[in-house]
Order: C-alpha cells, then sequence, then structure tokens
C-alpha cells in the first residue's frame, strides 16, 4: 500500500512539473500573438510539439523492438494501434476546441476574467466524473473549493469590476468544458497505450485541427512565423511536448479530479513567474490565491484514514 501511495505521488509530481512549465509559458505565448494570429500560432506549436517528440518515440521504440526480439514476440507497428489512433484524435480535437475558443475569447474580453473563466474546470472535471462513476470523496471537493476560490483571486476577477457574461466570457466558458473533456479522455485512454506516443498523435490531430481554421481566417503566411520563432520553440518544444506529455503520463496513475486540482497550480506559477521575470509585483490578494490553491493541492495528496489505517496493517 504503501509503494502504491509513493508511485501515486510520482506521477503527482509529474503534473505539478507541467503546471510550472504551462505557467511559465504565458510570457511566450503572450509575444507570439504580437506577430501572427491564435489559430496559426497553434496550429504551429502543435506541429513542432508532435515533431519534437518523434526522435523520443523513436529512441523508445528501438529499445522495445531490441527487447521483442530477444524475447521472441512480434513488435506491432503503433500507427495499426486502432485506441492510441482513436484517442490521439479525441485529446486533439479537444486540446484544440479548447486553445481556439479560449484564444477567440480573449480578443474580447479580459484576461482575468478568461483566467477565472478557463479554472471553472476544477469544477467541471469532477461534476463530469459523477456521470462518468468516478465520484471524488469529501476532502477532494473541499479543495475543489478552495482552488476554485484561489484561482478567482488570482484571475484579476476579484477587483470589484462587474461580471457579466459577453460573447467573448462564453467562448472561454465553452474552452473550459473542452479541458475539461480533454482531462476526462486522458484519463480513459492513457492506461491503455503508451502515453509519447499518445501525446504525437494528439498534437498532429490538433495542428491539423487549428490549420484549417487558420487558412480559412488568418490567411498565414511562412514569412510571418520567422519573427515569432522564440515564442513558438519554447510554446511547441517544452508547453506542448514536454508539458503536455507528462500530463498523459502522470494522469495514468492519479485520479482526473485530483489532477486538475494539481494542474490548477498553473495560475499560481503564471503569477509568480510574472512577479520573478517581468517585474510585475503580486498584490495581497493574488499572494492569498496562491496560498488558497497551494491548500488545495496538499489536502487532495493528504491520504485518507481508511487508506493510512490499510497501510500500517
Amino acid at each position: 500500500m504503501e509503494g502504491n501511495r509513493k508511485n501515486t505521488r510520482r506521477y503527482a509530481l509529474l503534473l505539478v512539473l507541467a503546471a510550472f512549465i504551462w505557467g511559465t509559458a504565458f510570457v511566450a505565448q503572450s509575444m507570439g500573438m504580437d506577430y501572427i494570429g491564435p489559430c496559426t500560432f497553434n496550429a504551429t506549436r502543435s506541429f513542432i510539439g508532435s515533431v519534437a517528440l518523434l526522435p523520443v518515440i523513436w529512441f523508445f521504440s528501438r529499445r522495445q523492438g531490441r527487447g521483442a526480439e530477444k524475447s521472441g514476440e512480434k513488435k506491432k507497428f503503433w500507427l495499426l494501434d486502432k485506441a492510441l489512433l482513436i484517442g490521439g484524435a479525441a485529446c486533439g480535437v479537444m486540446l484544440s476546441g479548447g486553445s481556439l475558443l479560449q484564444q477567440m475569447g480573449l480578443t474580447s474580453t479580459s484576461a482575468g476574467k478568461a483566467g477565472f473563466l478557463t479554472s471553472l474546470y476544477i469544477v467541471i472535471v469532477p461534476v463530469l466524473g459523477v456521470f462518468l462513476g468516478k465520484r471524488a470523496g469529501f476532502k477532494v471537493w473541499i479543495g475543489v473549493v478552495l482552488a476554485l476560490a484561489g484561482a478567482y483571486l488570482l484571475s484579476g476577477a476579484a477587483t470589484g469590476e462587474g461580471f457579466s457574461i459577453a460573447p467573448g466570457d462564453l467562448l472561454v466558458l465553452i474552452s473550459a468544458l473542452f479541458f475539461s473533456l480533454h482531462i476526462l479522455v486522458i484519463d480513459h485512454f492513457s492506461p491503455r497505450v503508451d502515453g509519447i506516443m499518445l501525446s504525437c498523435v494528439q498534437f498532429f490531430v490538433a495542428g491539423a485541427v487549428s490549420l484549417v481554421f487558420a487558412l480559412i481566417f488568418e490567411k498565414p503566411a511562412l514569412g510571418d512565423l520567422l519573427p515569432a520563432w522564440g515564442p513558438l520553440l519554447y510554446t511547441g518544444v517544452l508547453s506542448s511536448g514536454v508539458a503536455y506529455t507528462l500530463q498523459i503520463v502522470g494522469q495514468q496513475n492519479v485520479p482526473p479530479t485530483v489532477a486538475s486540482l494539481l494542474m490548477s497550480l498553473e495560475s499560481v506559477f503564471a503569477a509568480v513567474s510574472g512577479w520573478m521575470v517581468l517585474g510585475q509585483p503580486l498584490s495581497l490578494r493574488e499572494l492569498m490565491g496562491c496560498a488558497l490553491v497551494f491548500g488545495a493541492v496538499v489536502l487532495a495528496q493528504l491520504p485518507d484514514k481508511k487508506t493510512a489505517k490499510e497501510a500500517e496493517t
């Protein structure tokens, strides 16, 4: 039992690392938007993330191939894996839908309000989980409330401005639903297929979907990508290729509701990195938000009394 808890914590740390990368990537995303449109940006970073994983897949496939030769087993070509292709396609559609709707919503709503609305996946995931038979315990629900309150304080939506639902707000709210479904789809497929390969297929599909919208609405040109090469490489390799792969691998042994709480640390890391890198000071309200989100994550990781007693026996 103790070994299982340690293994779960190891996977949880992968999700925290993913949240750290996402949180520190907001600067690069903001810089990239100065040169190209959101659809073009999402398409390019997704393709970069997919290509960046190909050498990793080749390396591990070669090792597994050698092991299969020694044992006399026939190695299956991964592109023929039906579950991998279906799971990657589903994850890619959800990821591209959430990212594109969020970027479109940001054109007509404030960043603070968008941050709060996006963080509603913290609530949507456990609610959807109830309908899927993945019920969370009382302790986790308390963590959900704490994390939501913390995200509210961090987002800037608590500054006293009026709160109304505008068209941009609705788009961001729908994007939170897509991100929630993305978490649940990963929870379903990640134990069944290779996580790195699933991530590679996911990014290829997300890039293809974003490219279609870019060709329709933005008419991108290759020369437009050159000024944004830095942000594109950072978000493509680290935020997409590394962080989303860590999410897929980490969710193999972490319940989706707890995973959403761990990944909500993204808002904390974004605020702290903005303070340290860009010199944007944190107000008392934002510090309280950081403390609430961090407390929610710690609470979600504490073992239940029943589990602790079983571990002692």
